[in-house]
């Protein structure tokens, strides 16, 4: 008694869910409603748990191990921090990571790999992203200009205008941007 239910997910689209998934996304109505159906047949609870969007990244990469790096997207993702991967959540990350100009695609990947959210992007940040990048596809090489610590300096050396050895969501976009193979590792869908 006295104790809080959790409020159940509702597995059904609503009006205003729609309206507000098209004003954030270019997503059509219908295209929103086919989204949805997917959604609810792998998370007829409605929301996406840690397990199942590994699980999912497992498919696009069966080589790899995605457990790593899922946890980094995970995170960015579930932006209201609840453990769970709403529709909506989803959704708009689709349409940021699919849709959006390169700028956004970019500072998506950029709050992506700001583990500590603290607007800066470090080499030991940087270094646990190429790691969990090279764990996604399988890369067993690390040595040399592939070891992940090395790359990772290589990559703020490059892009870091200030000199304060960080990374700046403008310094990481406009270096993406100007270099197409640090945007090829950093951003491949962008």
């Amino acid at each position: 008694m006295g104790g809080k239910q959790a409020k159940p997910v509702s597995t059904e689209l609503t009006d205003k869910q729609i309206a507000l998934l098209k004003a954030n996304t270019k997503f059509t109505e219908k295209e929103i409603r086919e989204w949805h159906a997917g959604f609810i047949r792998d998370c007829p609870s409605g929301k996406l748990d840690k397990k199942k969007f590994v699980e999912v990244y497992k498919q696009f990469y069966p080589q790899g191990k995605p457990e790593n790096f899922c946890k980094y997207a995970f995170d960015t993702f579930d932006s209201n921090n609840d453990g769970a991967i709403s529709f909506e959540e989803f959704l708009i990350a689709i349409s940021a990571t699919s849709q959006g100009n390169l700028d956004d695609r970019l500072a998506v990947a950029f709050d992506m790999y700001d583990i500590s959210d603290d607007g800066v992007i470090d080499q030991a940040e940087l270094t646990k992203l190429i790691i969990a990048m090279y764990d996604l596809v399988g890369e067993t090489n690390r040595k040399g200009d592939h070891d992940p610590k090395k790359r990772a300096a290589d990559i703020i050396a490059q892009l870091d205008v200030t000199g304060d050895k960080k990374l700046t969501k403008a310094e990481f976009v406009s270096g993406c941007k100007s270099d197409p193979i640090i945007r090829r590792l950093l951003a491949p869908n962008a």
